[in-house]
């Protein structure tokens, strides 16, 4: 397999299986769940999603999760860490999942030898990750997780992998382009891909910050100061971003293969496609 139908296959697998992970930020049972640990407002996202690193710094947070204001991290972390543990955390949050699967999915779907067999062949692919976690400390920390039993969180699971591995070497070409956190948001929204509000709202920037960053990606050509889009050079930039962090996500797409991975789409899709209307509605 050539490098470009690497890095197509990688996104692909990638963009089919991602809603399967991202409902959890947005599913009631997750919040109720760590609520019930006593944690409070965004102590939940920012503790869940570390947890597997350990009870880390509000620091190492911000620099493995990258866009999120400073501020608001680390009006979460460490105190989170005073509520509850991470190992009380993991385990919240895989029952949010399985409660979440099967409200949502129904207990045929996640009974189903369809999920049994997607299961497999997305722990084939996350099981290649723990041979190419150098530089990804937040995939890291989700490799050296317990795999769980049923199908339907294995299959979680092995997202969750492959989502962190990827954001890991997305983070990496954000730097090396020269983008902090709140420039790879104003990137984002100048490429009209999400509404500038809801990148700076849900990331905690005030519009102070927002205007100083805004001002300065002018400034330095990336986005169009009449317009709020993407110049010509910055569109390409940002093109070479993505093409970046899927060349960098290709090896355990590459080592499945096409067929594999074919077949695994094949098999999420649906699921996947009740999950992104679920978040999307």
């Amino acid at each position: 397999m050539n490098t470009e139908d690497a890095a197509l296959l990688a996104r692909k697998t990638w963009r089919t299986l991602e809603p399967l992970h991202g409902m959890i930020y947005f599913a009631p049972e997750a919040a109720k769940a760590y609520a019930e640990l006593g944690l409070k407002g965004t102590q939940g996202y920012f503790a869940s999603r570390s947890a597997p690193m350990g009870a880390v710094s509000a620091d190492v947070v911000i620099a493995t999760f990258y866009n999120f204001n400073p501020e608001l991290v680390h009006a979460a972390i460490p105190s989170a860490w005073e509520a509850t543990t991470p190992a009380a955390l993991i385990a919240a949050r895989l029952g949010a999942v399985d409660s979440a699967c099967r409200r949502v999915l129904g207990d045929d779907a996640v009974a189903s030898p369809e999920m049994a067999r997607a299961a497999e062949l997305a722990r084939t692919l996350a099981e290649e990750v723990s041979g190419h976690i150098e530089g990804r400390p937040l995939c890291a920390g989700h490799v050296n997780m317990e795999w769980p039993e049923a199908p339907h969180l294995v299959l979680w699971h092995a997202q969750s992998i492959l989502r962190e591995y990827r954001g890991d070497a997305h983070i990496a070409l954000l730097v090396t382009h020269g983008l902090s956190g709140i420039d790879a948001l104003i990137t984002h929204a100048a490429a009209g891909d999400v509404p500038a509000s809801i990148l700076q709202s849900s990331r905690g920037w005030s519009d102070d910050q927002w205007a100083t960053a805004v001002a300065s990606m002018c400034e330095r050509g990336w986005v169009s100061e009449d317009t709020f889009a993407l110049t010509e050079w910055g569109a390409a930039q940002r093109q070479e971003i993505e093409d970046g962090t899927d060349g960098l996500s290709t090896a355990p797409y590459a080592a499945l293969g096409e067929d594999g991975c074919a077949e695994l789409r094949g098999l999420v899709r649906p699921w996947s496609k009740i999950f992104s209307e679920m978040l999307f509605r």
